[in-house]
């Protein structure tokens, strides 16, 4: 009950600035801009990209990555590096026009453990306080009301069943992920995918806020969905 309080009490700091724009400039054309500016799902990068070929060799630099290879080098440790990132997607209704809201951040560490053809490991942490979208009123509300970032200032992920590599990038992660200091059993719809000395994973992960102990704001020209989901692209290199 004191979440749910403090959920609708942020939102009037936090959410009323949004009304005002669409009001100001009107709800069709404020739509149209937030729509614009929400990113794209992650997905699988295309360009198996090496730094070591030769630029005028077409055919190499456009195939897609490897899929994960049983027994393959890719047995180790391996580490979130740089160009990943993670947020979430939700769907608003701003006095009659949907609008998709997307927060990102590239406040993102951890790590996986293959061990021969089976990841065997896996955590990711983000720092929850450095997710933003296009309105910084927004980020306001969903860090001091909604996630409470003070007190919960990170959401977590850990691989609770083993998967078995194939050769096929798409694969289910089944393990717990904590969000506003609750944890529940979730099962991510991940992609798997190694190129040159990296490996990419990117997953999607639909939820409920109110698993989460999280009231999604209603003030009757903005309504957000109670459901949204978790979003991720990481790259790891080998540790």
């Amino acid at each position: 009950m004191k979440t749910r309080t403090k959920v609708l009490t942020g939102t009037v700091a936090g959410l009323v600035a949004l009304g005002g724009a669409g009001a100001l400039i009107g709800p069709g054309v404020y739509a149209d801009w937030v729509n614009a500016s929400a990113a794209e799902e992650p997905t699988l990068d295309r360009s198996a990209e090496s730094t070591e070929s030769d630029p005028a060799d077409s055919t190499e630099s456009t195939d897609p990555p490897s899929t994960t290879d049983p027994g393959s080098a890719l047995t180790g440790e391996w580490s979130i590096s740089d160009g990943s990132y993670a947020g979430y997607r939700v769907e608003e209704v701003l006095s009659g026009e949907d609008i998709t809201v997307t927060g990102r951040t590239e406040s993102v560490t951890g790590e996986i453990t293959i061990d021969d053809d089976t990841l065997t490991d896996a955590r990711l942490e983000v720092d929850m306080a450095s997710v933003a979208t296009d309105e910084s009123q927004r980020d306001a509300y969903f860090r001091s009301s909604a996630l409470e970032t003070d007190t919960f200032p990170t959401a977590t992920f850990e691989l609770t069943s083993p998967v078995l590599l194939t050769e096929t990038t798409e694969v289910e992660l089944v393990g717990d992920m904590t969000i506003h200091g609750v944890t529940q059993e979730v099962t991510v719809d991940a992609e798997i995918a190694a190129s040159g000395a990296e490996i990419q994973v990117i997953g999607i992960v639909p939820i409920t806020f109110a698993d989460f102990d999280v009231t999604a704001p209603d003030l009757g020209f903005v309504t957000v969905e109670e459901e949204g989901q978790v979003e991720f692209s990481l790259v790891l290199e080998q540790a």
